[in-house]
């Protein structure tokens, strides 16, 4: 035990050394005379010596810390030691115990200390796990990283031309978000691109219109039409107005809703043409193109009221050239294309309307569509469409503009309707360009200006392509030989 943590000693006479006694003054006791003895434990003192009354000892206050311990040498003279320091900090900083194992010391303690203290996480062991588990060893292969970074390169690259955030910090280390550019979804409006089927539509749609026939029978149809010119002049299909031919009314429908009513102009069941008039029609007129610079899978677009949707607009492709179509439900009524095959959406209600190109020029009329054989009722769009060429619906178009009648060709004679291998001739007409040939019934006609000829329908097509007056050049077998001949075509109005 030392004196530091012992109570005041009491110093043994035998051995200890003697203690000087202070007075209550604080001033030191006078010498003893010059050549007396000194005081020791071992001389007993003089007899008069100890006759003096001993002085009440003073407070020792001034030498006392203030824990109640005595002042000594050692407390005075050097510094605490590790042991005093840290009760001293104990003393004065209250007792801390953690709640949960590895909770921090607090450096600071406030001047309100809530009673409530929050529990550990739920998920404190599996942090401690996570944090105690080795990280994967990375991996050998160079190859991979290199790939991953110039991928990870080419991302960051490309998502900078579609948007670009700048991340910055501000002096208090708060992420400050700063966009220099437009901000997202607030641009210009894109334009339309030419050649797009948006801008032939936008150019094409006020040119359209639909036709709303009632025939005096009670019959009625629906279809659609174009403005052909400044006069109000509207081609369509024969069979959309053939209900009003004997009597009835033809409403016309534009694109801003107006609806007006009018005139049939004139009309051709051969080519399945018509054309009626609006005097005074509000609706800018388009411009034709050309039907036999037309190739095989170039873009179109279709636009007409399929199923009375006016204004609806579909594309698709050139899917043929010269297709034979037959269109009509009467003898008289029956139609002969040579025409433009289109994928291109085409419905009930199409018909009339325009076929154009990507520069926005008509180069067909809507005509037909093919149906599914063994079918009882009409059929949609199967992906075969067909339009009248409007190299043909011009010349047509012009002439019933100038008389209200329209011519085709003709040679003169019948064809079997029945027999395949060629178009074998029924009937020649006297007079007829046929009989001024030398053609007889029985003749097999093959080719026609180097056109195969395979069926009685492709002689027709064939012939209605071109101009009465026109010379043509058949090959026919007679008896199995093949023969050649040259024919000015002929022509009737229909």
């Amino acid at each position: 035990m030392t004196s530091d943590d012992a109570e005041p000693t009491v110093p043994n006479p035998a051995t200890a050394e003697p203690t000087a006694i202070l007075p209550t003054n604080g001033t030191p006791p006078a010498c003893p005379p010059a050549g007396s003895s000194p005081l020791t434990a071992l001389t007993p003192p003089t007899p008069a010596a100890g006759n003096a009354p001993i002085p009440p000892p003073g407070s020792d206050a001034a030498y006392r810390q203030t824990n109640g311990r005595s002042v000594t040498q050692r407390s005075f003279g050097k510094p605490p030691g590790r042991d005093e320091l840290s009760q001293n900090v104990r003393a004065q900083e209250p007792t801390f115990r953690p709640v949960y194992p590895g909770q921090a010391w607090p450096t600071q303690q406030p001047a309100y200390r809530p009673t409530y203290t929050p529990p550990p996480p739920l998920d404190w062991h599996q942090q401690q796990a996570r944090a105690y588990t080795p990280a994967p060893p990375p991996k050998a292969n160079r190859v991979i990283t290199i790939a991953a970074v110039v991928a990870l390169v080419i991302g960051v690259i490309a998502g900078a031309g579609a948007a670009a955030t700048v991340v910055t910090l501000d002096n208090h280390g708060t992420p400050v978000a700063d966009q220099p550019n437009t901000p997202v979804g607030t641009g210009t409006d894109p334009k339309i691109r030419t050649g797009s089927v948006s801008a032939v539509a936008a150019t094409l749609l006020p040119s359209v219109v639909q036709l709303k026939v009632q025939g005096a029978d009670g019959s009625d149809a629906t279809g659609s039409g174009f403005v052909i010119d400044n006069l109000g002049h509207i081609l369509t299909n024969n069979h959309v107005v053939a209900a009003a031919a004997s009597g009835g009314s033809i409403q016309v429908v534009t694109q801003s809703g107006k609806n007006s009513t009018a005139r049939l102009v004139g009309r051709s069941p051969a080519y399945d043409l018509a054309v009626v008039q609006v005097v005074g029609l509000d609706a800018p007129s388009v411009q034709f193109g050309r039907s036999d610079l037309a190739i095989v899978g170039q873009d179109v677009v279709a636009i007409g009221s399929p199923l009375g949707l006016a204004g609806t607009v579909t594309s698709g492709i050139i899917s043929a050239k010269n297709r034979p179509v037959t269109t009509g439900d009467s003898v008289d009524q029956t139609s002969y294309i040579n025409a433009l095959q289109t994928d291109a959406a085409i419905n009930p209600g199409n018909s009339g309307g325009p076929l154009v190109d990507m520069n926005a020029r008509v180069i067909g009329v809507n005509s037909a569509i093919a149906t599914v054989r063994g079918s009882e009722e009409q059929s949609g769009n199967i992906g075969l469409g067909f339009a009248i060429p409007i190299d043909q619906a011009r010349r047509t178009a012009q002439q019933l503009i100038a008389t209200g009648k329209a011519s085709y060709p003709v040679i003169g004679a019948s064809v079997d309707m029945t027999f395949e291998g060629g178009a074998r001739v029924s009937a020649v007409s006297a007079g007829s360009p046929a009989a001024k040939a030398g053609l007889r019934v029985g003749d097999v006609i093959t080719s026609i200006n180097s056109q195969t000829v395979d069926s009685a329908e492709v002689l027709i097509v064939a012939i209605r392509t071109h101009q009465p007056g026109e010379s043509v050049r058949i090959i026919y077998e007679r008896g199995g030989k093949a023969r050649q001949v040259n024919l000015t075509l002929a022509q009737q109005i229909g």
